[in-house]
């Protein structure tokens, strides 16, 4: 944790909203008009939902049942393929540029295609930026969740990200990855003092899953999450009738900051889009360790210990050709 000499109080956003699905121009231009609200609120870190870029496509089939994958389905990735980002890349430097512009730290949920080998396997990723528009790291989610699985390839142990900032060091956990014991341990063990939580979960269990990590990390949770409504999905997807009987309302939200003894700083948002605040206390984060440190007194490295590979798992790797 950065050494604090004199007790700090960091002012955070939290962006409650959706972009037209599958759309890179319209959620990068709500990046901007929200991350500049935060902005002018005195917000220092601004934290964007799942997969902002381009929309979690809540309710689509893009055309699968088990032993099979329709044509039409694969235009409908197709489009949500194009309308993915490449980190780094242009999309990055003009996300950067948002970030630099308002001065604030920023943290984006992306759709990331692969920049390498074939360029097709998208991620589900969370991007950093810096107050200057440097971008600072990313994380690919581990673990895709049931059908997510199709969609996105599973990251590996070489962007287990943490970001050091004046105010302490953030790290993020994408969604159910929050629910692997390991990858959480694995993230209070790099020290950090703020947990990013961007999730697509809108249910009550939720809410009880950030207030346990938040006492189980001693950290700050900050999760943010999606309002969806169903016209901010095409109707010229080939599989958009998946979604004609469900509600107008597909996801409610649940957006929250909760401290490091498990109470809210900002309660859950529902069933509407907007921002979210909270000036943190950062001597909390210590003050609560005071009597449970998972990573400390607490840990007990006698009887338990987890190794992560933090390597990055290479499919193809090319020697150099040597030239007589």
């Amino acid at each position: 944790m950065t050494e604090l000499t004199e007790r700090q109080v960091v002012r955070v956003a939290v962006v409650q909203s959706a972009p037209l699905l599958f759309d890179k121009a319209d959620a990068i231009a709500k990046i901007a008009s929200w991350t500049q609200a935060a902005s002018r609120e005195k917000a220092k870190l601004v934290v964007f939902p799942e997969v902002f870029v381009s929309g979690y496509p809540r309710g689509l089939s893009f055309g699968t049942r088990v032993g099979s994958r329709s044509p039409e389905g694969r235009e409908d990735w197709y489009r949500y393929w194009e309308s993915s980002i490449q980190i780094p890349g242009a999309d990055t430097e003009l996300i950067g540029e948002i970030a630099k512009e308002a001065g604030v730290y920023l943290v984006v949920g992306v759709v990331e295609r692969e920049s390498g080998l074939s360029q097709s396997t998208l991620y589900n990723s969370i991007a950093y930026w810096g107050p200057n528009g440097t971008l600072l790291g990313k994380h690919r989610k581990l673990m895709p969740t049931g059908s997510e699985r199709l969609l996105w390839g599973m990251g590996d142990g070489s962007t287990l990200s943490v970001i050091d900032t004046p105010f302490g060091r953030i790290g993020g956990l994408i969604c159910w990855e929050n629910y692997m014991p390991l990858a959480r341990m694995a993230m209070y063990a790099k020290g950090i003092d703020i947990l990013v939580t961007p999730t697509a979960d809108a249910r009550d269990t939720w809410q009880a899953t950030l207030q346990h990590i938040a006492v189980e990390s001693r950290c700050f949770v900050i999760s943010s999450n999606q309002y969806v409504t169903k016209d901010s999905y095409p109707q010229n997807l080939a599989y958009y009738k998946d979604i004609l009987n469900d509600p107008d309302i597909l996801s409610r939200g649940g957006s929250a900051i909760v401290n490091p003894l498990g109470a809210y700083v900002a309660p859950p948002l529902f069933n509407k889009e907007g921002l979210l605040f909270g000036d943190l206390d950062m001597a909390l984060v210590p003050q609560s360790r005071y009597d449970f440190d998972a990573v400390g007194h607490y840990s007990r490295p006698d009887v338990f210990q987890l190794r992560v590979n933090e390597a990055s798992q290479e499919t193809v790797t090319f020697k150099e050709k040597l030239l007589f």
